[in-house]
């Protein structure tokens, strides 16, 4: 079933493009924890930034423009108590080097990427480590084991692991495709397609901007996504390319990796496929399940709860629209929680985060017969949210099971939130430091 909405609203597609992609033949990364970081390169489209209808970019805004390096991150602690509040504000981090682009926690610590082209690692909010890149801003990060992998603006995927030596030293182990994998394609002439006019690459390599990462940790597949229009199959064993496919008419902004080995991916063209891993002769390929939605807004963002098996959409408009496999991935409903796009989405427990070019991160928790309510909106960041990571909080009490956000945005920082599932709907919390505000109840339960 795909869903076709009529909200006509100016599109996306355009500014998803705006991006100037680099691509320099010479690859030198290195893995300093105190490489010097290089010029700031901040997406058009978040900046001044002039549509080919002539008009301005709706993200033109002062938060947009350069700022001078500083050497050193400072901490800034929230004043409120984690043991003390079930909700709010926890922690922030700020450093002036780069809009935060990605984000991914594991354990104690936490990585971010900026279009600074560095990967900063965090343990307890203190600056860890990190590692660099020589060109291509990190537009997401996926973490596997010992593995890390970087996707890029140049149309690389990065490879880096930790030193056995010391924990605090990452260094660059590949590239994907390998380089051996493009000496034996490019000997045959089968393996090349055309791009543009009298232009070919080789078809396992992204020629454009690779946008995002989703891992299928249980099958061993690294799926990445790109403004090249196509969804490739990566295993993650060999770095080797298994399959690359034509998804979309346009740009892939999200994929993301889901129940019954199904893989979603969401374009500026304005569609949700799901895709599935089918036998075919001794291997093995994706085949086109459905196509869930189909409207002209840009899908900006896509994100899957693995427990409830829904997934969850966000696009240019504000909205975020979600599926239900228990309905045959109907159409479930329409969640109206933001004033401007929406550029990322998390989901754990009966929870699902929205982050938004408003500066704001929805809460929002699934209830039974597919209703959702809005338990929360988070403000307090000074430009749009970019990307959410989500972990377990080690702290829950049982019976109130309790979550740690992290949030990146353009504004540079990262906030650190706790959220519990139990919390009432829309309470207005006393002190702004909490980053919540208020909303009336009967605006934000819906239903499908």
């Amino acid at each position: 079933m795909v869903a076709e909405l009529s909200i006509h609203r100016p599109t996306f597609g355009a500014l998803l493009h705006s991006d100037p992609a680099t691509f320099n033949p010479d690859d030198d990364e290195s893995s300093n924890k105190n490489s010097p970081t290089s010029t700031n390169m901040s997406p058009r489209y978040y900046s001044s930034f002039t549509s080919p209808s002539g008009e301005l970019s709706p993200y033109l805004s002062p938060w947009s423009q350069v700022s001078p390096y500083t050497k050193s991150p400072w901490i800034i602690p929230s004043p409120i108590s984690h043991k003390l509040s079930t909700n709010g504000l926890i922690g922030s981090i700020s450093r002036e080097e780069g809009h935060v682009y990605s984000i991914a926690a594991s354990g104690d610590f936490l990585y971010t990427g900026s279009d600074s082209k560095n990967v900063r690692v965090w343990k307890n909010l203190k600056e860890f480590s990190g590692f660099k890149s020589n060109s291509g801003l990190v537009k997401a990060i996926v973490l596997c084991g010992e593995k890390i992998f970087t996707c890029h603006q140049d149309g690389k995927i990065r490879v880096w692991t930790i030193s056995t030596r010391n924990p605090s030293v990452y260094r660059r182990v590949g590239t994907l495709p390998t380089l051996k994998d493009c000496v034996k394609g490019s000997l045959n002439p089968k393996n090349y397609v055309e791009v543009r006019r009298h232009r070919n690459v080789l078809r396992i390599k992204h020629f454009d901007a690779v946008s995002c990462l989703s891992l299928n940790q249980d099958q061993g597949l690294l799926y990445s996504g790109s403004w090249d229009k196509t969804l490739k199959v990566w295993r993650v064993s060999d770095h080797k390319c298994l399959e690359s496919i034509n998804a979309h008419d346009d740009a892939i902004n999200s994929v993301a990796t889901g129940f019954d080995s199904l893989v979603f991916t969401g374009s500026a063209d304005g569609t949700v496929k799901a895709w599935r891993r089918e036998l075919q002769g001794r291997g093995t390929r994706h085949f086109l399940v459905q196509t869930l939605l189909k409207h002209e807004n840009a899908v900006t963002a896509l994100s899957v709860n693995q427990e409830s098996a829904v997934i969850y959409c966000g696009s240019s408009d504000g909205l975020v629209n979600f599926w239900e496999r228990e309905k045959f991935l109907s159409h479930g409903g329409v969640l109206r929680g933001h004033k401007m796009a929406v550029l990322c989405l998390a989901s754990a427990g009966n929870l699902v985060f929205s982050g938004s070019a408003d500066k704001s991160i929805c809460v929002w928790r699934r209830e039974g017969g597919g209703f959702h309510t809005c338990l929360a909106v988070l403000t307090g960041h000074g430009g749009p949210v970019k990307c959410l990571a989500v972990k377990e909080d080690q702290e829950s009490d049982e019976g109130d099971q309790r979550w740690i956000v992290y949030s990146g945005s353009l504004d540079k920082s990262v906030k650190v939130w706790c959220v519990t599932e139990n919390a009432p709907k829309c309470r207005e919390y006393p002190s702004p430091r909490l980053g919540f505000s208020s909303h009336t109840q009967n605006k934000r339960q819906y239903h499908g």
